[in-house]
């Protein structure tokens, strides 16, 4: 008889991905596929076309 594995542990909310950049699982923006922490997402953000509107 083959042996069963235990299923694996999934991560709901907001611990499920970290920042692409500096690896933080707090405050990720992930809208549009971006996953940048919101620190990281400041910086980058007009390097990927965002603009600021006050």
């Amino acid at each position: 008889m083959a042996k069963l594995k235990p299923p694996k542990k999934r991560v709901f909310g907001k611990a499920a991905h970290p920042c692409i950049k500096c690896g933080t699982y707090n405050a990720v923006i992930k809208v549009y596929g971006l996953y940048y922490c919101r620190h990281c997402f400041r910086e980058l953000a007009p390097s990927l076309g965002f603009k600021k509107y006050m």
